[in-house]
C-alpha cells in the first residue's frame, strides 16, 4: 500500500471524518493553522512508504509564522533554526565524523534518504501548541506507525521524550529497532539526548546490513 492509498482509507473513517469537520471549521472561524494545507502531508510526500528506513516522532508542528512545513522538528529555509533542531545539530556534530552544523533547518534531505519525519498530531493554531491534540491526528499517526510496523521490517524508529516513547507499544521489537533517548528541547537534552549517538547508530546498524548510510 502507498501513503496516497493508506491516507483515502483513513479519510473513510468516523475519526478522520470528525477532525476534518473541526479543522474546516478552524479554518472559517478565520484562524491561521500551520502547516499550510498542501504540506500537512509533506513527510509523506517525501518519504514514501517503501523507502522508510528510520521515522523521527515529533509532538506537533512548530506554531510560529512561517516555521512548520509538515515535517518534525524541520523548519523551511530563511527561517531560524529552532531550539530543538539546534540540539538535534550539537549531537550530529559531536557523534557523526567531520559534522558541518548547517545554516539551514530544511531536513528534506533527511526525508529523501528514507528518514520519516513524523509529528504525533499534523497541525496546530497559531501561537497555540498543542490545541490540536486529542482531535483525532493521534489515531491517524499511530495507525501510520502500525502500517510500517505491519508492512515493513528493519526500520529504526527514534523515539525521543516520554510522548514519544508510549508510541513504542505499537512496534514489534522483534521486527524494528527502536532507539530511546530523552527529548532535544532545551529542558530535556542535557539529561540524556545529549551522547545518545542515534545517528552514528544509525548508520552502524544500516552499514551492518549493506545499506546506504544516511547522509545527516
Amino acid at each position: 500500500m502507498s501513503w496516497k492509498d493508506f491516507i483515502k482509507q483513513q479519510q473513510t473513517m468516523a475519526y478522520y471524518q470528525a477532525l476534518q469537520t473541526f479543522l474546516q471549521e478552524q479554518h472559517a472561524s478565520g484562524k491561521n493553522i500551520y502547516p499550510p494545507e498542501p504540506l500537512v502531508f509533506n513527510a509523506f510526500d517525501l518519504t514514501p512508504l517503501e523507502d522508510v528506513k528510520v521515522v523521527i516522532l515529533g509532538q506537533d508542528p512548530y506554531h510560529g509564522e512561517g516555521q512548520a512545513h509538515g515535517l518534525s522538528f524541520s523548519v523551511p529555509e530563511g527561517i531560524k533554526i529552532p531550539p530543538s533542531l539546534r540540539n538535534i545539530y550539537k549531537e550530529l556534530s559531536t557523534s557523526v565524523d567531520n559534522y558541518k552544523i548547517p545554516e539551514s533547518g530544511n531536513l528534506e534531505h533527511w526525508a529523501k534518504q528514507g528518514v520519516l519525519l513524523l509529528n504525533a498530531v499534523l497541525t496546530v493554531e497559531q501561537a497555540a501548541p498543542g490545541c490540536h491534540a486529542n482531535k483525532g491526528w493521534e489515531i491517524f499517526t499511530d495507525n501510520v506507525i502500525r502500517e510500517i510496523n505491519n508492512t515493513r521490517s528493519g526500520v529504526i524508529f527514534l523515539l525521543w521524550g516520554s510522548y514519544a516513547h508510549k508510541k513504542g507499544r505499537l512496534i514489534d521489537q522483534s521486527k524494528h529497532r527502536v532507539l530511546i533517548s530523552t527529548h532535544p528541547s532545551p529542558l530535556s537534552a542535557y539529561r540524556g539526548f545529549f551522547g545518545c549517538q542515534h545517528f552514528s547508530q544509525v548508520n552502524d546498524i544500516l552499514a551492518e546490513r549493506g545499506e546506504p548510510l544516511i547522509i545527516w
